[in-house]
């Protein structure tokens, strides 16, 4: 990544990251808050490299400090994301009401750019097409209603390979 330059950051992206700076530096939570803002503003709702480095330099913070944060919060995103988004819980509850059945299911059915093979859970896998991201999550709290998935910030619970599909097919539409 040493080799990645500043300068390839978009006009957009660097007028964005330098009212960010302005706006919150000195502040607490300041770091979250720029690279918040950094992602909502990408199309695909992600964090390229290069933004990355541009930000750490801006904050004068060691890049390596920079990415513990953006790979510690699953909120924050180094792929470029999907237009839609769906989440399968793999928490004990989930797990043992068939969620590996339905994340199987999708992944089997959806062509993504990068197949995980079927003994590694997924962290995110996002189609080609960049409609549909798929991602796991180690627990909703919602256990009462297992399996649970999240489509679109929806939660569903009791969930089958039928309803999981019929949710997917629907965004697609």
């Amino acid at each position: 990544m040493a080799s990645l330059n500043a300068a390839e950051i978009t006009v957009a992206q660097r007028l964005i990251l330098d009212r960010q700076v302005a706006a919150h530096l000195g502040k607490p939570g300041a770091v979250l808050a720029i690279l918040e803002a950094l992602q909502q503003s990408d199309p695909h709702n992600y964090l390229p490299k290069s933004l990355i480095l541009a930000t750490a330099r801006a904050l004068r913070l060691p890049l390596a400090q920079m990415m513990s944060v953006v790979s510690f919060y699953s909120f924050f995103n180094q792929t470029p994301q999907g237009d839609h988004t769906v989440t399968i819980c793999r928490g004990t509850a989930c797990h043992t009401r068939g969620s590996r059945i339905l994340l199987d299911t999708l992944r089997g059915t959806l062509d993504f750019a990068e197949q995980a093979s079927a003994a590694t859970e997924p962290t995110v896998l996002t189609t080609k097409d960049n409609k549909v991201t798929l991602r796991t999550v180690a627990c909703f709290g919602q256990c009462a209603m297992a399996p649970v998935v999240d489509v679109d910030h929806t939660i569903s619970g009791q969930m089958n390979r039928q309803k999981v599909l019929a949710a997917v097919e629907k965004l697609l539409r």
